[in-house]
């Protein structure tokens, strides 16, 4: 059995309970500049990026005038609406706690952008950015995930070998992303997948707290 070093963690979805968050802000976002989509659509792509939301929603590049936009009033709507009201899933901050007490580095890899990064961890407890080594946001990747750039940066930065790292996230594009670098995944049904979608995974649990329950027979054990 592979010995266990360093756990890159998802946030959205897997530490915080925001993915309804994001894909509401994501509709409200675009349809102020007149695009008329559901958050039925939106909502089963979040874990994505805008980089990949956008085009598959309403066929524009985030990096076009509308894209950049909207983009800008996603996050305006995130953070000022919906973060403020969010929490994190139970015993989130005693499981983060309770892996680095045990020797693991720990870092994160998430589209979010810094500032949203940010406050997201706020959202789990004061000074529990300390208990990350790394962080990979949306800043140091060319295309989110399921892409591995994300993945790509934060193994570089954590300094060990696939073979000695685990994923933990929520969606089949954490999953997906681990995978291209050979990395495998913890994942949680938090983010509101279900098992046949997250069938990818070395293991699957409920969330933070079931994970802490059974950490002794857990892969990261």
């Amino acid at each position: 059995m592979r010995q266990i070093r360093g756990v890159i963690l998802d946030v959205d979805g897997t530490l915080v309970n925001s993915n309804d968050a994001q894909a509401h802000s994501w509709v409200e976002a675009m349809s102020k500049y007149g695009y008329a989509i559901s958050f039925e659509q939106v909502r089963p792509l979040i874990g994505k990026g805008g980089d990949k939301l956008l085009p598959e929603t309403i066929g524009i590049s985030k990096d076009s005038e509308d894209g950049k936009k909207i983009s800008q009033e996603q996050k305006k709507i995130f953070m000022t609406q919906y973060l403020p009201t969010l929490s994190a899933f139970p015993c989130a901050r005693e499981l983060l706690e309770h892996m680095h007490a045990r020797g693991l580095k720990l870092a994160i890899a998430t589209s979010a952008q810094p500032d949203e990064l940010k406050g997201l961890l706020q959202v789990i407890g004061p000074d529990v950015q300390d208990l990350f080594k790394e962080e990979t946001s949306a800043k140091d990747a060319k295309q989110s995930k399921p892409s591995p750039d994300i993945m790509h940066a934060t193994l570089e930065r954590i300094g060990y070998s696939p073979e000695q790292v685990i994923m933990v996230g929520d969606t089949p594009y954490d999953i997906e992303s681990a995978a291209k670098v050979h990395v495998g995944t913890i994942a949680f049904r938090s983010g509101g997948w279900g098992d046949r979608d997250l069938a990818g995974a070395v293991a699957i649990y409920n969330d933070t707290a079931d994970l802490l329950t059974h950490y002794e027979t857990s892969p990261l054990a």
